[in-house]
């Protein structure tokens, strides 16, 4: 009876012990099916959020973009010209990228770990604390901007760099050299500032004759090819091409030179014209422009 009573007393908390489990692994599943649930609608939330960011940066570079074509088309006096339209445009979505990212990262921290506001605002500081950097580059950038020291498409000189501006953001500026370089330099570095488009940019273009030519025939010529030359790039030419005359008596020669002014960006063309429509001219004149030559002596006496 006693054996009887110990088997059955056995089996009933083995019997409790089997439910007690059972009902724990029934908790377990629904704990793990609410996780699962949780991560699933944070990750649809998440995509969610990406494609309104993404979104809103195409819908916002399309409004910047039309802003810069009126503004850039227009013909009314307040508007801006077309250089300064694109550069706003450029600042406009940079800033607008960089408010973006910023406000999603802090709607994706905020809802993920229930971070309050306050905690946010100190974190805020920190980061700013560490970001000095970041934060002189933007302030920087703006009064770049708002002096108006270069705009995109200008040739500058900044540092060590000489280039195109390719692009001017709230943090950086986009150089590209003639090499096809490409260099992206910090606002907080720029410092010193050379813009080689502001007015009129001068060409020189040096001409040398042989010592046995006529010079006054020679200035003659070259006169008359710059006055040929005006009428043809009446465009890129803004004054008159001036023939200083002999700069220099050199060791085979007599060097002439040719003095220009012409819009930004297109003195190189304006040189490279003008050198070769002087050498035509001078060719067909049968001016000689001197090079090296040997000259064999004989001494015999007979």
């Amino acid at each position: 009876m006693n054996n009887y009573l110990t088997w059955v007393t056995t089996t009933k908390d083995e019997l409790t012990g089997r439910l007690s489990l059972n009902v724990d692994w029934d908790k377990v599943v629904e704990s793990s099916i609410s996780g699962a649930g949780f991560v699933i609608s944070k990750v649809i939330s998440l995509i969610i959020l990406i494609v309104i960011m993404y979104l809103i940066i195409k819908i916002g570079d399309k409004a910047i973009d039309r802003f810069v074509n009126n503004q850039a088309n227009s013909k009314r006096s307040f508007s801006m010209d077309k250089q300064k339209a694109f550069t706003v445009g450029a600042i406009l979505k940079s800033s607008l990228k960089y408010a973006v990212y910023f406000s999603g990262a802090a709607i994706i921290i905020g809802s993920t770990f229930k971070v309050s506001a306050g905690v946010l605002s100190a974190v805020g500081f920190v980061v700013g604390i560490g970001a000095q950097s970041l934060v002189k580059d933007i302030i920087n950038g703006f009064f770049i901007l708002f002096e108006d020291q270069y705009g995109v498409g200008d040739y500058v000189t900044i540092g060590a760099y000489s280039g195109i501006v390719e692009n001017i953001g709230i943090r950086s500026t986009v150089l590209k050299d003639f090499s096809g370089d490409t260099h992206n330099l910090p606002n907080g570095s720029v410092t010193e500032v050379t813009n080689h488009s502001r007015g009129d940019m001068r060409f020189i273009v040096d001409v040398e004759i042989a010592y046995e030519e006529d010079i006054d025939n020679a200035i003659n010529i070259i006169k008359s090819t710059c006055k040929n030359f005006e009428e043809k790039n009446k465009e890129d030419i803004r004054n008159e091409i001036e023939v200083l005359g002999a700069i220099s008596l050199n060791a085979s020669g007599i060097t002439i030179r040719v003095v220009g002014k012409s819009k930004p960006m297109s003195q190189w063309k304006m040189e490279r014209d003008l050198r070769k429509d002087i050498k035509v001219a001078l060719d067909e004149a049968n001016v000689e422009i001197p090079y090296p030559k040997t000259q064999l002596v004989n001494n015999n006496i007979k």
